[in-house]
């Protein structure tokens, strides 16, 4: 194929292809969760597939990640059933409904409540290995090989006004922070033993199309030369987000600019399968919506604690998921954010958090002074705090009862959660417009024929940072990866031209 300057955000013309260097059923731009379960579900369905990936080795962000997925319904999972809980669908399906914001997608919620457990069984068959035991209490990949956790805000206010609140982090068995790896190294292996052709450090290039923008292929990199690689049946971009490219963080999330750089990413989360769906007439939709995080535990007694702002001021109910906590902790006026302990309730935050002692005092209104507040402010929260908190209430921001706390016990300390010093890790949730199926879909919401995408590049299940819960977004790169790949593989055969 002649050299040209191939773009992600340029369609390749479908007439300006000499000649196909390889030809495919099934092309899969990818090779994380999303792009492994399109894989594993379009062979299964005797489609031909091909699966492009940039770097050496499968795994992508999806393989760093803590590997939990989040499933419930049906009653419950073998899992939460063997703890005890039992998870209704309707509870499943509004929390998920509620965690999706306000342009939650309820046709793509429903389907993932009503098959979830199924989608449970699936994971198991592909050789994910899940204990039946539970952590209780407030723990992030705790890398104890235990599976089941709170990964969300199930029993925090609002949530657990609309949903009867269930543990529903699914952990792959596995020691150490390494359940991301369990999980992808389980799928890689199903996508070799059912036959799918996979390159490694193949770039996609560029989508090739033709002139009414129906996708047969792409331009590819392989050993240093562009390929044209044709799919008859389709292509799904399963390439990531946008984390690490910063002109369009610059355009469409400037927040992750504030974030100290800490994106979560397997290291090409470029954008590029974004751009590529663009190209074609693709709609992205949410790109401003960006996952971030504040680690206030472990240890778990930090949730009994309060967060102010550098008015001295509260702003959230402090045992919401980190997730939540983190979004807001950013829309604060000023940098500075501290998390207020007394001595009962004072641990070592964990190193990666960067969370520090900024004061300590023998009373509220000394650490007012040590961290150069405006005189009483501080101090009234805390003591309207304390009257409630002694009462077992929170009128304000309605924290559960069972992490409420009077901060009475000196010496008292104010630990230092400021946002472009302690850790924040971001990643994007906006993506391309698609149905459930995985069709991108134009503004008007039109099908462009050919071209599916999975997982961060399409904004699927988790599109609302404020909502997000641990475990929704491998749920939905490795569900929604599934239907992409059987719609793709049973396709009707594109023409040739």
């Amino acid at each position: 194929m002649a050299t040209q300057p191939y773009s992600p955000s340029r369609p390749c013309r479908l007439a300006d292809v000499a000649h196909w260097d390889l030809e495919t059923d099934v092309i899969v731009v990818g090779f994380g969760a999303a792009g492994a379960s399109a894989a594993i579900e379009a062979a299964g369905c005797g489609a031909r597939v091909t699966l492009f990936e940039v770097a050496s080795g499968s795994g992508g962000t999806s393989a760093m990640a803590g590997g939990d997925i989040y499933l419930g319904g049906n009653g419950g999972t073998r899992v939460q059933r063997a703890a005890g809980y039992e998870d209704s669908t309707e509870d499943f399906y509004r929390y998920m409904l509620l965690a999706g914001g306000p342009d939650a997608d309820a046709e793509r919620v429903r389907l993932y409540a009503d098959r979830a457990l199924e989608h449970f069984a699936w994971l198991e068959a592909q050789g994910v290995p899940y204990r039946n035991s539970h952590i209780p209490g407030k723990v992030q990949a705790p890398g104890t090989g235990d599976c089941l956790i709170w990964s969300g805000s199930e029993e925090a206010w609002p949530f657990n006004l609309e949903a009867k609140p269930c543990p529903r982090g699914h952990l792959p068995e596995a020691v150490g922070e390494a359940g991301g790896k369990k999980l992808l190294d389980a799928l890689a292996a199903r996508v070799h033993a059912q036959g799918v052709e996979v390159h490694f450090d193949a770039r996609v290039l560029a989508l090739v199309a033709d002139d009414a923008r129906r996708v047969h292929g792409v331009v590819v990199r392989r050993d240093g030369r562009p390929c044209s690689a044709r799919a008859r049946r389709g292509v799904i971009l399963c390439a990531g987000g946008f984390a690490l490219n910063q002109e369009m963080l610059r355009r469409h999330a400037p927040l992750a600019l504030r974030l100290r750089g800490d994106s979560l990413s397997g290291g090409h989360d470029d954008g590029s399968g974004i751009e590529m769906g663009q190209s074609v007439g693709g709609a992205a939709i949410h790109m401003d919506e960006l996952f971030t995080t504040l680690s206030i535990y472990p240890p778990e007694s930090h949730a009994k604690g309060i967060l102010v702002n550098e008015r001295g001021q509260r702003f959230i109910n402090e045992d919401a998921y980190p997730g939540r906590i983190g979004v807001y902790c950013t829309r604060q006026i000023g940098d500075r954010i501290f998390l207020l302990v007394d001595n009962a309730l004072f641990g070592q935050p964990a190193p990666y958090a960067r969370i520090e002692v900024a004061a300590v005092g023998e009373s509220w209104e000394e650490i007012e002074r040590e961290l150069g507040l405006v005189e009483g402010t501080l101090v009234e929260t805390v003591r309207r705090y304390n009257q409630h908190a002694a009462k077992g209430e929170d009128p304000l921001f309605h924290k559960h009862p069972k992490w409420l706390k009077a901060l009475d016990e000196p010496p008292f300390g104010a630990l230092a959660c400021h946002v472009g010093q302690a850790f924040y890790p971001y990643f994007t949730l906006g993506g391309l417009s698609t149905r459930p199926s995985g069709e991108v879909l134009t503004p008007e919401r039109a099908v462009i024929p050919g071209l599916y995408a999975a997982g961060r590049t399409c904004c699927g299940l988790p599109r609302w940072a404020e909502g997000y819960s641990s475990g929704m977004s491998l749920g939905d790169c490795t569900f929604f990866g599934r239907l992409a790949g059987r719609a793709a593989a049973r396709a009707a055969l594109l023409p040739e031209g």
